[in-house]
Parts: C-alpha cells; sequence; structure tokens
C-alpha cells in the first residue's frame, strides 16, 4: 500500500511539473501577452479554448495550425499573429495543454 501511495505521488508531482512547463513555455513564447488561463486578454482564455474543443477530434491539428501561421474570426475581430518562433514540437506541445485546461 505505501508502495502505491508512494507511486501516485510521485506520478502527481510529474505531471504538475508537465504543467508547469508548458506554462513556462507559453510565457517563454509570449502567448501570455495575448492569453491567461482563466480570463480573456486580448486573446480567449486557454480554459474557453479547450471547452470549446473539447471533443473535437480534430482541435489538435487545427490549432498547431494557428498558433504557427495565426488567424481570425473564431473568437471576434482581434486577429491572432503567426509565431515563427514557435517550432513544431513547441506548438503540439503547448496546444495539448491548452487543450487540458479545465
Amino acid at each position: 500500500m505505501k508502495r502505491i501511495l508512494t507511486i501516485v505521488a510521485i506520478a502527481g508531482v510529474l505531471s504538475s511539473g508537465a504543467a508547469l512547463a508548458n506554462a513556462d513555455l507559453a510565457k517563454a513564447k509570449n502567448c501570455m501577452a495575448c492569453h491567461a488561463v482563466d480570463k480573456k486578454v486580448v486573446g480567449p482564455a486557454y480554459k474557453d479554448v479547450a471547452a470549446k474543443y473539447k471533443g473535437d477530434k480534430a482541435a489538435e491539428a487545427k490549432l498547431i495550425e494557428k498558433v504557427k501561421k495565426g488567424g481570425a474570426g473564431v473568437w471576434g475581430n482581434v486577429p491572432m499573429p503567426p509565431n515563427p518562433q514557435v517550432n513544431d514540437a513547441e506548438a503540439k506541445q503547448l496546444v495539448q495543454w491548452v487543450l487540458s485546461q479545465k
């Protein structure tokens, strides 16, 4: 039993570390200049993005493309600029993190 609790505790620390790392990546790539996890800034809150795309099997690919190339019209008139400083792996990591927000 003690061993199981230890494994669960380690898994929790590792998963929260991954979430923190993704938030740090979002800050490093300037995503947080226009977005926040729980409130609209210039762009939508990440929790709202996750809710909008919940259950959409194509969401990850669509959002990776949007992170890389930018877009407009989904959340209003303010366009999201392209982010050439974000590579494919980082875009995937960021999108997976955004979609995991509750």
